[in-house]
């Protein structure tokens, strides 16, 4: 059996033309451009490539991109006095600060000083305090990147045993929140460095999603025949990008896999997007 490939790049291309004429046809009522403004700190050649390919997306679906850049050794009042201006400035729609940030930077400040509305991240503690209780604003990116994948591609998840391998509060926490409530209706569970019997956990899985940034963790012992994997590592190794699960031996054994690079990496970037355009929506409401 070889695994039916779940293909993020094409769904991801699909959604951004769907998005375009959203934007347009939202542009056309208001008189208004949803406007992103990215800010990167320092000069991370990944985090370049990762706002360039973000602002190259803002363009391909109509939407506005400014980018800040900042050097390295700028000081956490500096970087706070931007986010600040940003915060009343009501042609930006939606605050990206690139992560991660410089060392002498607490991350978590600076995530919390950008406004909740503007927040397309999902970082901010009141937006995933509105996740946890089913009311959210916006969505996380990479986890509603998985969900959209799953759905997208007529994969059941009611009723089914999703494992989650990894416990960020970037992709694992929020994403096995996300399946677990109404509307999803997964039994989730959440496994990380300290799960005991780990391969006899993710074997049970009808869908396993692994995010814990280790080349090639996920082996095809580890997986159950047929089972749905989708795979958000994306590691730099000597023989090139990888993700966390090791593709030629589990797409053996899986029914679907997602590849990597090309999976859940391009539909994280077109979340943004739906982001920035619903925090244009909610600013145009309240003006």
């Amino acid at each position: 059996m070889t695994a039916q490939i779940l293909d993020g790049k094409k769904l991801a291309k699909q959604i951004r033309t769907e998005l375009a004429e959203q934007v347009t046809r939202f542009a056309a009522e208001t008189k208004v451009t949803p406007t992103l403004a990215a800010v990167l700190v320092g000069d991370d050649p990944a985090s370049d490539v990762y706002v360039r390919n973000k602002r190259r997306d803002c363009a391909e679906v109509g939407i506005e991109s400014i980018l800040h850049r900042l050097p390295a050794e700028t000081s956490q009042s500096e970087l706070l006095s931007l986010i600040a201006k940003l915060n009343i400035d009501s042609q930006v729609h939606g605050i990206l600060v690139q992560l991660p940030l410089p060392k002498h930077i607490n991350t978590e400040q600076v995530l919390e000083a950008i406004a909740p509305t503007k927040d397309v991240d999902a970082f901010h503690p009141e937006n995933v305090g509105r996740l946890v209780q089913g009311r959210p604003v916006f969505l996380p990116c990479t986890p509603h990147g998985v969900v959209e994948l799953l759905k997208r591609n007529n994969i059941p998840i009611a009723g089914k045993h999703v494992v989650v391998v990894g416990r960020s509060d970037i992709v694992g926490k929020p994403l096995s929140i996300m399946l677990a409530q109404k509307g999803a209706d997964a039994t989730v569970t959440l496994c990380h460095s300290r799960t005991q019997n780990l391969p006899e956990v993710t074997r049970l899985a009808d869908i396993l999603v692994v995010a814990i940034g280790k080349p090639n963790f996920i082996t095809a012992d580890m997986v159950r025949p047929g089972a749905v994997v989708v795979d958000v590592g994306i590691n730099r190794t000597d023989a090139g990008l990888v993700g966390d699960v090791d593709f030629d031996a589990v797409s053996k054994v899986a029914g679907h896999i997602t590849p990597v690079p090309g999976g859940v990496g391009p539909l994280t970037r077109v979340m943004l997007l739906i982001n920035t355009l619903s925090a244009a929506r909610v600013s145009s409401q309240h003006n």
